[in-house]
């Protein structure tokens, strides 16, 4: 994570400053962060775009703020973030406020301030290319055509971060693609879209305790909804 053991100054009752050796580990801007995993769901801000198929990031960072008792209210990093614990893991949710198609500035900018790299993080997305509600984990790859892991990958200069692809069913052929994606869920989609918020939280999880080499090996056998894990 770019982080160093470092000694550091403390005042004494008398006001005599001396260095004590410490163990903690710590970045520069004097946050004690350890291992921490950068969890961003993607989006576009504003009430406009609640609830369309391109925010399915943003309701996942929900669900699990929701369960860990998370407040993503902080904004900061061109993003409302929000930091915490999760099964004894420390967190940063993310949601980033630029613009799915900018998203990259924010994940940057975050990374650079805590100074972590791509191993630390997590994205979770919309895919035009699995069925309404299925998931797909990888730890790597390409866009595959989505703007906001385009922009990514350009600020940050790898493909190589982990990844939950959450379905929200392929277009339309007579509909245009930014009208598919700007859109709400209708009917039915709406309830199985629940379960797979919950479900794209819970592979989270399993990606964070366990590495995505064992949710690889084990296909994550706690959720429900996941139909292809892979490299």
């Amino acid at each position: 994570m770019g982080l160093q053991q470092m000694s550091f100054p403390l005042l004494q009752n008398s006001g005599e400053m001396i260095l004590q050796q410490s163990s903690f580990m710590y970045n520069e801007r004097k946050e004690y962060l350890g291992e921490m995993y950068i969890i961003v769901g993607l989006g576009n801000p504003t009430s406009r775009y609640a609830g369309t198929r391109h925010n399915v990031g943003f309701e996942v960072i929900d669900c699990l703020a929701r369960k860990y008792g998370i407040d993503v209210n902080t904004k900061k990093h061109k993003a409302m973030i929000g930091k915490g614990t999760m099964e004894g893991q420390r967190v940063l949710l993310v949601k980033p406020q630029t613009f799915m198609n900018l998203s990259g500035e924010s994940v940057r900018e975050i990374l650079d301030y805590y100074k972590a790299d791509e191993s630390n993080l997590i994205l979770i997305y919309d895919d035009i290319s699995l069925a309404v509600g299925q998931l797909r984990i990888r730890a790597k790859g390409s866009a595959g055509g989505h703007n906001g892991i385009k922009s990514i990958i350009q600020h940050i200069g790898t493909q190589e971060f982990w990844r939950v692809k959450v379905g929200v069913g392929e277009k339309p052929a007579h509909r245009d693609l930014a009208d598919y994606v700007l859109g709400h869920f209708q009917g039915e989609e709406k309830e199985i879209m629940e379960e797979a918020f919950l479900d794209a939280a819970d592979a989270v999880i399993v990606m964070m305790k366990d590495g995505i080499e064992a949710a690889i090996k084990e296909e994550v056998p706690e959720v429900e909804g996941v139909v292809q894990v892979t490299e």
